[in-house]
């Protein structure tokens, strides 16, 4: 720069235009599905967290031989040959 410019910056638009501040549709339907998205994030990070810390609350109390009929449990080898 030369001696004796004056720069000026100004952030506001000169004259008597205003800005655009308002948004689209485009833009405010974009905001509302971004922001389910970080909801429905934060629902299955709760979720996984609450199976990490207890995976056995979220299993069924029945066993893999309840559904055998005529055999004891343990005899489930033999069924199969």
């Amino acid at each position: 720069m030369m001696d004796g410019e004056i720069v000026t910056a100004t952030l506001v638009p000169p004259g008597n235009v205003t800005p655009n501040s308002s948004m689209t549709l485009e833009q405010k339907t974009t905001f509302a599905l971004v922001i389910l998205l970080f909801i429905f994030l934060g629902i299955l990070i709760v979720r996984c967290f609450r199976i990490l810390l207890d995976p056995y609350r979220s299993m069924t109390t029945s066993t893999w031989a309840d559904g055998l009929d005529r055999l004891e449990k343990g005899q489930f080898d033999y069924a199969l040959a």
